[in-house]
């Protein structure tokens, strides 16, 4: 099923205690997730996990060390590549989610 139109980016306000922040977009891969802290890029598994990749509705990301007080200091936004993965061939398999994958991806 192909994803509904989405806002590929939020900002969380950090407070110095929470750790977890929610986003609301899909992403196909927890790399398709780009995160900053007060303008500076995170590094994923170093600084943070994601999870809730290939869910519709998002997921969340979750610090090593939770993010220092701001004003929407921390921003999520999807950053994927626009590529499509598969190679289809004449008279081959369409197979439904390849297809919708693939249909998300440019989103």
């Amino acid at each position: 099923m192909p994803v509904t139109e989405q806002t590929p980016v939020i900002a969380h306000s950090g407070n110095a205690v929470t750790t977890v922040f929610a986003y609301n977009f899909k992403i196909l891969a927890d790399a398709d997730l780009e995160v900053t802290v007060d303008g500076t890029v995170k590094t994923l598994t170093t600084h943070y996990t994601v999870s809730g990749a290939g869910n519709d509705s998002g997921g969340s990301v979750t610090f090593v060390t939770a993010p220092a007080s701001g004003t929407d200091n921390v921003v999520l936004r999807r950053d994927m590549a626009l590529e499509r993965t598969n190679d289809y061939q004449d008279n081959g398999d369409l197979l439904e989610g390849e297809l919708d994958d693939d249909c998300d991806r440019p989103i």
